[in-house]
């Protein structure tokens, strides 16, 4: 029985993709490169790309690994909504890098489509949805957590809100009153996580008895 390789038993896709989010977490998106992630496994550039042929191919791997670790839930249909859309947000909190390297790429992967597209589409169709109202939900509600979880380095809020303080203390306070006045206000909210989950609840309870 011929032995398996050691660099191909390093370079599962598990682990290619576990060494890849570490890459982009402590070194940001443009961290993220073929040579760096071979090395960071131990092995040739020669095996990864075995495994790995582009840099489009290894985001989806790592969307999809990410996405494997999404729970499944249950409950009534405004709770199992707010819990697989709040797993989401802080999995892609947890990793801002990633998103920015996405960019505008469709998220297709398998496992992103069996934890959260599939059943929140099943369980909005239940709900007395339309299926035209059931995709337009979810469509509002996964865009409102990427463009939440991706606005800002939630990994390090002080800099973000010291940037967004910065910034808005510069405006002419004749021209723009209402943010030079309220930044005590203002800049908290560019970071907290409340706020993302208010609107997710807003949007969730918007639809909560769907049409009989």
């Amino acid at each position: 029985m011929p032995r398996s390789s050691p660099s191909l038993d390093r370079a599962t896709p598990a682990r290619i993709a576990e060494a890849a989010l570490r890459l982009v977490d402590e070194g940001g998106p443009e961290a993220l490169t073929f040579r760096a992630l071979a090395a960071r496994l131990g092995i040739s550039l020669a095996s990864l790309q075995r495994r790995c042929t582009d840099l489009a191919g290894l985001l989806d791997l790592c969307l999809d690994h990410l996405a494997a670790g999404l729970p499944e839930v249950s409950g009534d249909w405004a709770t199992a909504t707010e819990a697989r859309f709040t797993a989401l947000y802080e999995v892609l909190c947890a990793h801002p890098g990633l998103l920015a390297l996405r960019g505008t790429r469709p998220w297709l992967g398998q496992h992103l489509l069996a934890r959260l597209t599939e059943p929140q589409l099943a369980d909005n169709l239940a709900a007395g949805m339309t299926p035209a109202e059931a995709i337009a939900h979810y469509r509002s509600l996964y865009l409102l957590t990427l463009g939440s979880a991706g606005f800002v380095d939630h990994r390090d809020p002080a800099t973000a809100r010291a940037a967004t303080r910065r910034a808005l203390a510069a405006l002419d306070p004749d021209e723009f009153p209402v943010l030079t006045t309220h930044l005590a206000e203002i800049v908290p909210a560019v970071t907290d996580h409340a706020v993302y989950r208010d609107a997710l609840r807003r949007l969730v309870h918007a639809a909560k008895e769907p049409r009989p």
